[in-house]
């Protein structure tokens, strides 16, 4: 698809340190693709792929805090495919990221044809559409695509996850609060070793997002770690959030 006919922007994301071009219309990069990038515990030498990677915003973000990493970034939309393929040049990425118009919840076959092979993961990192079909859908395509999920949905993503992670490997994704147990129900199987981190926009708020992390084969148990508050009773930025946010640091997960 060329570049040149679509109707885009260029917004700095990460206090500027990445650059991204989105459509002008239909989906936009928020907080949630930075937040998921900061929870990605990622290495130099490890191999994440972003699942539903729209334009790349999660899995770069990714890829600019962890130096030596290298990151798949796997879209359905050719459009934002394309997107995240420029996007990873034009953030100097190109040469450890790389980007595969594909569906990821595809036959295995399809998958393997496309580089996705079994096991070939060290992280998988997701933000899938998470509002069910009764919500009244945006009359965008794109919107529509990135945002609503069929029933059935998380589960598919969650197994193209195990497919792709090796042993051991860990899931990161970010859903809305309200829905965490499906998202519980999707990881049963194969996944363990659950830690949850919610998301609170002010203090005394209820959370709007959590934060899942699971390690594949794992039988460790579930843990319930410190929530990030996003800003003050003022709407002032928490200082814990500008570091994520705009300072690209990597969300603790209640480790000493």
């Amino acid at each position: 698809m060329d570049l040149r006919e679509m109707d885009t922007t260029e917004d700095a994301v990460l206090g500027g340190r990445l650059v991204l071009r989105q459509p002008r219309r239909g989906h936009r990069v928020g907080h949630d693709a930075i937040l998921l990038a900061a929870a990605v515990p990622a290495h130099a030498g490890d191999h994440a792929v972003d699942l539903g990677a729209g334009v790349g915003a999660a899995g770069l973000a990714l890829a600019r805090r962890v130096e030596g990493l290298s990151v798949t970034l796997v879209e359905i939309d050719p459009a934002l495919e394309t997107l995240a393929a420029a996007n990873a040049t034009r953030n100097g990425l190109a040469a450890r990221v790389r980007a595969v118009c594909i569906d990821a919840t595809g036959a295995a076959a399809s998958l393997t044809a496309a580089g996705l092979a079994a096991d070939m993961a060290t992280h998988v990192l997701m933000n899938p559409p998470f509002n069910v079909a009764q919500h009244k859908p945006s009359p965008d395509p794109a919107r529509r695509l990135a945002h609503v999920a069929s029933g059935e949905t998380l589960e598919q993503w969650v197994a193209a996850a195990a497919r792709l992670l090796g042993a051991s490997g860990t899931l990161t994704l970010i859903w809305r609060a309200g829905g965490l147990g499906n998202v519980l129900a999707a990881l049963a199987v194969g996944f363990g070793a659950l830690a949850v981190l919610p998301v609170y926009p002010k203090p005394d708020a209820p959370a709007i997002r959590v934060l899942v992390r699971a390690v594949k084969g794992s039988r460790a148990p579930l843990t319930i770690v410190p929530g990030l508050t996003l800003a003050d009773a003022a709407g002032t930025p928490t200082p814990a959030a500008e570091a994520i946010l705009r300072g690209g640091e990597a969300i603790v997960w209640g480790e000493p």
